[in-house]
């Protein structure tokens, strides 16, 4: 059964940093490219930032270049998003997935990340 649990959202004031997380389970996290994605109510899924799996290249929306690193522990299927100098433009709801995952229909539950002063 194909699982992806993101965590680590909160509220943050305009320069802060959260770290997400994201758990999977039920595919070979090892072997596939993952990446981050955003949504705002009644706008488009945004890519955000994506890994190979190996972890050796990693790619990022402009708007997040310098901000945002994306990592993984293929021992611990897990990926990870750092944000630091959080913007309220970054307030949206987190998910991971891969590009098997997103052709099937999986997504998780996501998670929220609010920034406002």
């Amino acid at each position: 059964q194909v699982q992806l649990v993101e965590s680590g959202g909160g509220s943050v004031q305009p320069g802060g940093s959260l770290r997400l997380s994201c758990r999977v389970s039920g595919f070979t996290f090892s072997a596939s490219d993952m990446m981050w994605y955003r949504q705002v109510p009644g706008k488009e899924r945004e890519l955000v930032a994506e890994i190979v799996n190996t972890g050796a290249y990693m790619d990022y929306a402009d708007s997040v270049k310098g901000r945002f690193t994306i990592s993984r522990d293929n021992y611990k299927s897990t990926l990870y998003l750092q944000m630091n100098n959080l913007k309220p433009e970054d307030t949206a709801r987190y998910y991971c997935n891969s590009d098997w995952t997103v052709s099937h229909g999986y997504w998780g539950q996501g998670t929220q990340v609010t920034v406002s002063s």
